[in-house]
C-alpha cells in the first residue's frame, strides 16, 4: 500500500488541521496510506532540549520516514514569505537522502497558512519547492479544475493548498480551504497509484 507522508510544522495549530484534512483527502483513495509526522521547534538557546516524542499530536519525522514515503506532502506557516525554520532545519539534515536519490522521482506537494491574505503564502509554497526540486521529487499543484480554487475568499492557491489564518490566528478553515486541502491529498495519492 502506497505511504504519503505529510509532513507539516505548525505552532498555532492551523497547518496541522490542514495535514489532517489531507489526509483524509489521501485515505478517500482505495489503497493509499496517510502517514502524518510533524518536526519539533528549533530553539535559539544551545542548552534547550526537545523530548523525542511530542507531548500530543502527531510524532516528530526521521529520515527514514522520507526514505520509506511514496509520496511528500509538506507544510509550514509563512515566515516573511518563507518556510519556518524549524522545517528548514530538519530539510538541512536530509542530505543523506539527496546522496542516494531516495526522493527521486517521487510525488509532493506543498500547503501553508499566514496570518494576513497576503501573507507570502505563494512564496513560501514556493520556498518549500526548492529542496524538493533538488531532490529530484515531482511536484503536483491544484488545477484550476477544483471548483474552489475559483471561489475561494480565503485560501487557495495553484501552487498548494493555504489558509488565512487572521492576524489573531481566530480563523478556522473555510468551507473551501478544507476542500482544496482534501483535494490536495486525493490528487497526490491517485499520482502516486498511477506512478507505481
Amino acid at each position: 500500500m502506497p505511504v504519503i507522508l505529510i509532513l507539516y510544522y505548525s505552532q498555532t495549530g492551523h497547518i496541522r488541521q490542514m495535514a489532517e484534512q489531507i489526509a483524509r483527502g489521501v485515505r478517500k483513495v482505495p489503497g493509499c496510506e496517510a502517514r502524518l509526522r510533524t518536526v519539533p521547534k528549533v530553539s535559539t538557546v544551545t542548552q534547550a532540549t526537545q523530548n523525542t516524542i511530542p507531548d500530543d499530536g502527531h510524532l516528530y519525522a526521521e529520515n527514514t520516514d522520507l526514505r520509506d514515503c511514496d509520496a511528500l506532502i509538506m507544510g509550514s506557516p509563512t515566515r516573511f514569505g518563507n518556510m519556518a525554520g524549524a522545517l528548514k532545519y530538519f530539510l538541512d539534515g536530509t542530505s543523506d537522502l539527496w546522496l542516494s536519490g531516495a526522493l527521486s522521482g517521487k510525488p509532493a506537494a506543498v500547503f501553508t497558512a499566514s496570518g494576513s491574505l497576503h501573507g507570502g503564502q505563494e512564496t513560501t509554497l514556493q520556498s518549500m519547492m526548492l529542496p524538493l526540486l533538488h531532490h529530484g521529487m515531482l511536484l503536483c499543484g491544484i488545477p484550476y479544475t477544483e471548483a474552489a480554487l475559483m471561489q475561494t475568499q480565503t485560501g487557495g492557491t495553484p501552487y498548494g493548498a493555504s489558509h488565512f489564518a487572521g492576524p489573531d490566528n481566530q480563523n478556522t478553515l473555510s468551507e473551501h480551504e478544507i476542500a482544496l486541502c482534501q483535494a490536495l491529498g486525493k490528487r497526490v495519492a491517485n499520482l502516486t497509484l498511477k506512478l507505481q
